[in-house]
């Protein structure tokens, strides 16, 4: 049981809200199935040239052109369909890798192929902190964009997004690094050990906890062990925080 007397509760999604394995075995092979498809159609839309630039600037290029160019190409499809494979077969955390999987997901969402999956628990849990007062927010190395459309569409909840009052992601910077906690605390306007970050990650709860954040390490069925010594501040469920 963790007790927490603060102000705002900072979570994570993969293996905190939602099970690991619907990420990996229903999102990201959503988006595998989808690419070269969703390239050849919506290639040239705005939001897409905007995310083909931050992966061409994420792989050390001045620019999509300038890619292009390097390795002799005509058209960038190829070079960004390439690079997105290779960054899912690592599981990146690239901003631009991240942005265009939100644009694929969210035709998932809109058309109603994808709906996301939660822990029984959390929306009540959340529904709670917040008649509680809490101010709850989300931190994820999934786009802003990705995270909203996740918690538009919640499978038997429906849209969940009032419940949020800000989302974060790796614009920030990165969930590993504990100024990223800081730049968060300010922009929140709240001191960092008034704020609780749950993650299934160690480094990202070292990170949290060495800005001054309180933490709380997640234990779900299909995450990975947490290696580090957080056994005094691991739960299982959401209805093992006790709001003081």
């Amino acid at each position: 049981m963790i007790k927490f007397g603060g102000k705002g509760i900072l979570l994570d999604i993969e293996g905190t809200t939602s099970s690991i394995r619907f990420v990996h075995d229903v999102m990201f092979p959503f988006v595998r199935q989808r690419l070269e498809s969703f390239l050849s159609t919506q290639f040239h839309s705005p939001s897409v040239q905007s995310a083909c630039e931050q992966i061409a600037r994420d792989a050390g290029h001045a620019s999509l052109q300038a890619w292009r160019e390097s390795e002799h190409h005509d058209d960038g499809r190829e070079l960004i369909q390439s690079e997105v494979v290779r960054l899912m077969d690592i599981d990146a955390k690239a901003t631009g890798l991240k942005a265009l999987q939100g644009i694929i997901w969210q035709a998932g969402f809109d058309s109603g192929e994808l709906r996301a999956h939660v822990y029984p628990e959390v929306v009540p849990a959340i529904q709670r902190w917040r008649a509680a007062g809490k101010d709850v927010r989300m931190y994820s190395s999934g786009s802003v964009a990705a995270q909203k459309l996740f918690f538009g569409q919640v499978e038997n909840w429906g849209n969940c997004l009032d419940l949020f009052s800000g989302h974060y992601d790796t614009t920030i910077g990165s969930k590993k690094h504990s100024p990223s906690y800081s730049a968060i605390a300010q922009d929140w306007r709240l001191e960092p050990a008034e704020i609780l970050f749950i993650s299934d990650v160690s480094a990202e709860l070292t990170a949290a906890a060495e800005a001054g954040f309180q933490i709380a390490a997640s234990i779900r069925p299909e995450n990975d062990p947490i290696a580090g010594g957080f056994a005094e501040c691991a739960i299982t469920s959401f209805d093992q925080i006790e709001l003081l």
